[in-house]
């Protein structure tokens, strides 16, 4: 990168665009949430293939490091979300796929 040049991405019009795709992407979530999940984002973030298309454009309009933080930010919200829903059999913590296991 040339210095003093600008990544597009930073400028209002390119986080307009990523904040668009974000929550078009977090809306589909949403609205499939009766759906099984069987795709896998970032940290460990699952959602159905209904949302395949709008996850492209969520991960095609940010910066990647955008996504994982934007993912990190809605799991941490469904957490808290979860712990204070009052209908019983749903309260507690959620748990999340692990990336590995630990074997001693």
């Amino acid at each position: 990168m040339a210095d003093g040049a600008v990544m597009t991405d930073v400028l209002a019009q390119g986080r307009a665009a990523c904040y668009k795709a974000r929550d078009a992407f977090y809306a589909c979530l949403e609205r499939e949430s009766d759906k099984k999940p069987t795709e896998i984002a970032t940290v460990g973030l699952l959602y159905p293939a209904e949302c395949k298309k709008s996850r492209a454009d969520f991960v095609a309009n940010c910066r990647p490091t955008w996504v994982k933080h934007f993912d990190r930010q809605y799991c941490a919200k469904k957490r808290v979300q979860r712990l204070l829903d009052n209908d019983e059999s749903r309260r507690g913590p959620i748990s999340l796929p692990q990336p590995y296991t630990f074997k001693p």
